[in-house]
C-alpha cells in the first residue's frame, strides 16, 4: 500500500509517500522533474510515523539547522541507485561534492579503476526523496550548479539555507541543467 501526505515548505508544497517500511518519496508538488510515482492515484492520504518523522526533519531543516537524524527511508530501486542514495546521505550539511567524487567512492568500493560520473548523475537525477537524500549538494566538476529535480532556483536556495557560499558556483542560463 502507498500512503501520501503533504508538507508546506517555504519553497513550495511538498508531497511525501511511504509504504509500510518507510519514506519512499518526497518532492515538490509544483515544478519537479520527477514525482508522482506509479500507483499514486491509489495512495491513501493519512498520517503515519514516517510522515511525522519527515515533517519534524523538514521543520528543523528549514530553520537552517542540520536535523542530525534521518526519517526511516525505504529505498526502492536498483542496487546502484540505492548505493548512490546512501552516499548522498553521508554528504554533510552545508557541504557539496561532485558527481566525480561519488563515482570515485563507488569505484574504490567495487575495486574498479574508474566509474562513470554520468552514471552517478543518472542515479542522482532520479533520487525520489528530495532534500533528505541531499542530491542538491552535488555539483558539476566545473563548478556548475547543474540540474536538480526540484529546479535550479530551489537548489540554489537549499544550498544558501545550509550556508554554502554559492558565489563559487555558476548557474546555468539555459539547457536541461535548469530543471
Amino acid at each position: 500500500m502507498i500512503y501520501m501526505n503533504e508538507y508546506p515548505s517555504p519553497l513550495g508544497a511538498m508531497i511525501m509517500t511511504s509504504d509500510e517500511e518507510g519514506l519512499t518519496g518526497l518532492w515538490f508538488a509544483e515544478g519537479s522533474r520527477y514525482g508522482h510515482p506509479e500507483g499514486m492515484q491509489d495512495a491513501l492520504r493519512c498520517e503515519n510515523t514516517y510522515f511525522d518523522q519527515t515533517k519534524r526533519w523538514l521543520d528543523i531543516y528549514f530553520t537552517g539547522h542540520d536535523p542530525v537524524f534521518l526519517p526511516r527511508i525505504h529505498r526502492i530501486g536498483s542496487a546502484f541507485r540505492n548505493r548512490v542514495s546512501e552516499i548522498l546521505c553521508k554528504i554533510p550539511f552545508g557541504h557539496t561534492v561532485t558527481y566525480g567524487w561519488i563515482a570515485k567512492q563507488i569505484a574504490v568500493e567495487r575495486g574498479l579503476k574508474t566509474m562513470s560520473a554520468q552514471a552517478v548523475g543518472g542515479a542522482v537525477g532520479h533520487n525520489p526523496i528530495d532534500i533528505i537524500v541531499p542530491c542538491h549538494r552535488v555539483v558539476g566538476a566545473n563548478g556548475s550548479l547543474t540540474g536538480y529535480g526540484g529546479g535550479i532556483l530551489r537548489k540554489k536556495a537549499l544550498l544558501e539555507l545550509e550556508g554554502v557560499d554559492i558565489r563559487r558556483f555558476t548557474i546555468p542560463q539555459k539547457g536541461t541543467a535548469l530543471s
